[in-house]
C-alpha cells in the first residue's frame, strides 16, 4: 500500500475519531459534565493547597495534611457563599421580573411609536417574545442542575482525591521507559502552569471587576446589586460573551427600573468601562503570552463547546482549548494544527 493511500486512510480514522468523540461528548453529558465539575474542583484544591505552601514564611512549615484541609475547606466555603448568594436572590429576581417585563413591552412600544414604525405583526412577535420571566429562571435553572448534581459530583470529588496517590506509579507503568514518562510528565507541567495562571489571574480580575461594578450599581441604587455583582465575577469567565452579558443585564435593569436615562448610562458606559480597562488592559499585561491562544480559535472553541455542553462548555472551552494545543504541539503531524490555534505562531 503506498503513502497517499495510507494518509488518506488516516485522516479518514481521525476525522471518524473526531465526529465519534463529539458524539458520546453529546449523548453523554449527563454523565461527563458532573465527573468534568468534579475534576475542576479536585484540581483547584489541589492547586490552592501549592499555593498555600508557596505563601512566604508560613507555607513551608505547615504539614501537607493541613494545608491541603485548608484548601480543601477554602474550596467548599466558596462554592457555599456563590451559591448562596444567587440562589437566595434569584427568587426575588424571578418574582420581580412580570414586573420588568411589562416596563420593557412598554418601553420597546414607546420606541415603535417614536420612530413611526408600523406594528406590524414581527413587531408584535418580537415584544412578545422578550420573556424575562423565562430568560432568568433558565440560568436558574442550570445552577439547580449542578446542585441537583451535587451528591454525585462531591463522590467523584472524593475518590479523585482517594486516587491521587496513585497517579504517579501509574503514570511510570503507562509510560514504560524514562524517556516518555518524562516528556508526559512535562506536558502534564505546561499544561498545569498554563491553566494555573490563568485561573488565578481570571479570577483575580474578575473579582475586581465584580467589586468595582457593584460600586456602580450601588451608587445608582440598582435593584439586586449582590446578585448581579455575582453573575459579572461567573459570567468573566465565559470569553467575550460573557463581558456583554455581564454588562447587558444590570444595564437593561436600570432602563427598567428608573424613569431617566441617567442610571442606564452610568451603569452602561461604568461597567462597559471596567470591563474594557480590565479585560483589555490590565487581564493581558498580567497575563502575558501564557495562554497565546488564537482569538478566534477562542470564539470558535466558545461555540463548540458552548453547543456540545452548553453554559458548562462555555466556562470550559479556553481551559480545553490550552490543553489541545499543548498536546497537539507535541507531534509533528499534529504540530501544524497547534500552530494555527496559537496566537503567535509560537509554540513549545
Amino acid at each position: 500500500m503506498d503513502s497517499d493511500k495510507l494518509k488518506i486512510i488516516s485522516a479518514c480514522l481521525l476525522f471518524g475519531a473526531v465526529i465519534a468523540t463529539v458524539y458520546i461528548l453529546v449523548i453523554g453529558s449527563t454523565l461527563l459534565i458532573p465527573l468534568v465539575i468534579a475534576v475542576i474542583i479536585w484540581y483547584l484544591i489541589n492547586s490552592l493547597t501549592v499555593a498555600y505552601k508557596n505563601i512566604p514564611f508560613l507555607g513551608i512549615r505547615m504539614p501537607h495534611w493541613f494545608l491541603f484541609g485548608m484548601a480543601l475547606l477554602t474550596i467548599l466555603i466558596l462554592l457555599w457563599a456563590v451559591f448562596t448568594l444567587i440562589t437566595s436572590n434569584i427568587t426575588d429576581v424571578v418574582n420581580a421580573a412580570p414586573v420588568y417585563q411589562e416596563k420593557l413591552v412598554r418601553l420597546i412600544a414607546r420606541v415603535i411609536e417614536l420612530l413611526h414604525i408600523d406594528k406590524t405583526p414581527t413587531v408584535s412577535q418580537l415584544i412578545n417574545s422578550v420573556n424575562l420571566g423565562k430568560i432568568i429562571p433558565q440560568f436558574a435553572s442550570v445552577i439547580t442542575g449542578i446542585a441537583g448534581n451535587a451528591g454525585i459530583i462531591l463522590l467523584y470529588v472524593f475518590f479523585l482525591l482517594m486516587e491521587q496517590k496513585s497517579f504517579d506509579g501509574k503514570l511510570s507503568a503507562l509510560a514504560k521507559n524514562e524517556y516518555r514518562e518524562d516528556t508526559i510528565r512535562k506536558i502534564i507541567g505546561r499544561i498545569d502552569t498554563d491553566i494555573r495562571r490563568y485561573i488565578g489571574i481570571k479570577s483575580l480580575m474578575s473579582l475586581i471587576t465584580a467589586f468595582l461594578s457593584y460600586l456602580v450599581m450601588r451608587y445608582v441604587g440598582v435593584d439586586f446589586a449582590v446578585f448581579w455583582a455575582v453573575l459579572i465575577f461567573i459570567f468573566n469567565y465565559i470569553p467575550t460573551i460573557g463581558s456583554i452579558l455581564a454588562t447587558a443585564f444590570p444595564s437593561l435593569l436600570a432602563l427598567l427600573q428608573f424613569d431617566t436615562l441617567y442610571p442606564f448610562f452610568v451603569i452602561l458606559f461604568g461597567i462597559t468601562a471596567l470591563q474594557f480597562a480590565i479585560g483589555n488592559v490590565l487581564e493581558p499585561k498580567i497575563m502575558g503570552n501564557t495562554l497565546n491562544l488564537s482569538p478566534l480559535g477562542i470564539i470558535l472553541s466558545l461555540a463548540l463547546w458552548g453547543t456540545i455542553w452548553g453554559v458548562i462548555g462555555m466556562f470550559l472551552c479556553v481551559p480545553i482549548m490550552v490543553i489541545i494545543t499543548i498536546i497537539l504541539a507535541q507531534f509533528p503531524k499534529t504540530r501544524p494544527i497547534a500552530v494555527i490555534l496559537s496566537k503567535n505562531g509560537l509554540v513549545r
